[in-house]
């Protein structure tokens, strides 16, 4: 009897409750991006060029953002490789919302993370916990390749923001579209000032 009674009521919360129980029906869920897994090449992915900005002019610096929430869907982690050319740098900034590593496939750099400062090679993998200081040099003769990634979106559409499409017309940045930029995205990105 009693398992009668535990069934009937069970089955009937489960009959009345049903409806709320549908998240996929729901105009938010019909609105995430579509997760579409990649299988990518060295050169593939969205291939953009640096615009430049008020005392960094010359654009050029190339990046291949290969997932994020626009490629692949991933609404949990960013990966994006780029070059720095030898006398190059990364500028001192901190990612207040994600951690972020960075994998040195080729070149020689000096990284200032935080207090410390050291010279690294190819091969180096460089942790950079969220709201953690990091500055890069090209400090060699040949180009740094590196994979970059990001724990939280966010800082590649900062990048977005201060690049165009491969092929497209390139154009630097003004000095108030810069600050525009930064302000927009200091949730994501914030560069020491001088």
């Amino acid at each position: 009897m009693r398992i009668v009674l535990f069934a009937t009521v069970v089955g009937s919360l489960l009959l009345f409750t049903k409806p709320s129980l549908t998240p996929a029906l729901t105009p938010e869920a019909t609105n995430v991006n579509k997760v579409t897994p990649l299988i990518l090449e060295k050169n593939e992915g969205e291939r953009r060029v640096v615009r430049g900005w008020p005392g960094h002019p010359a654009p050029g610096e190339t990046f291949i953002l290969k997932v994020d929430p626009q490629n692949g869907g991933s609404s949990h982690l960013v990966f994006l490789t780029a070059e720095i050319e030898p006398g190059g740098e990364i500028p001192a900034h901190k990612h207040p919302g994600a951690d972020e590593i960075l994998f040195l496939q080729t070149g020689t750099a000096r990284v200032h993370l935080g207090d410390a400062v050291r010279e690294v090679h190819s091969g180096a993998t460089i942790f950079i916990p969220a709201k953690t200081w990091i500055a890069v040099s090209n400090i060699g003769s040949d180009a740094i390749r590196m994979e970059c990634v990001f724990s939280a979106p966010g800082f590649e559409e900062f990048m977005r923001e201060g690049s165009v499409r491969e092929g497209e017309k390139n154009v630097p940045m003004t000095e108030a579209e810069d600050a525009a930029s930064q302000k927009r995205h200091s949730h994501d990105v914030i560069y020491k000032q001088p």
